[in-house]
């Protein structure tokens, strides 16, 4: 049986060198709060405000280290919240996606596009996809078990890369629909 750990992943930001520059002065510098499970990835002290047309999020957390292009991630109910249109993407695949504004202690970004809703993926090393019967980009079924709420997610993109840990990603809305617990595991179905 091949099962991977499932973590929820919040509402959050990445920022470009550029934009941190304009929302936080200068030369400034994340300050990692915790590392996440990723390597290299890490949730920051700092937050900015996600501002759409019909309401805002005050404190966002931003996940460092920069990124080439600045990306707001948020559940589907997130984005409807604040009145974005957020396309289901890959993290990365931004072109044509939803727009917000971001607002920090020094300096505001209007974001034209950079707003989705993170399509639900697995992290595998290549170790573990080979494992797993896997390969980059290839689309799964992973099964969770839960008390009252077991669920059965489709159209789970798996992510192969040496640099990566293995785990499921998916937002709050799907987390929530599945009474996800931490720790909770997931069974690679293949389609």
């Amino acid at each position: 049986m091949s099962k991977v750990l499932v973590e929820t992943s919040a509402r959050h930001v990445h920022v470009s060198r550029e934009d941190l520059d304009i929302l936080f002065g200068e030369g400034y510098e994340l300050t990692n709060k915790k590392d996440l499970s990723q390597p290299g990835q890490f949730a920051c002290e700092e937050r900015v405000a996600v501002v759409g047309p019909k309401s805002q999020f005050a404190a966002v957390s931003i996940l460092g280290p920069t990124r080439p292009s600045s990306q707001v991630e948020l559940s589907a109910s997130d984005a409807r919240s604040i009145g974005v249109a957020a396309p289901v993407r890959e993290s990365g695949d931004i072109a044509g996606s939803g727009a917000c504004k971001l607002v920090g202690p020094k300096g505001e970004v209007e974001l034209k596009e950079g707003v989705i809703v993170a399509k639900r993926h697995i992290h595998l090393t290549p170790d573990a996809a080979a494992e797993f019967g896997v390969e980059d980009k290839e689309i799964v079924n992973v099964k969770i078990e839960s008390d009252g709420r077991s669920l059965i997610f489709g159209d789970v993109v798996c992510r192969v890369n040496p640099n990566f840990a293995p785990a499921m990603h998916i937002d709050t809305d799907e987390s929530n629909a599945a009474f996800a617990t931490p720790g909770m595991m997931g069974e690679i179905i293949k389609n």
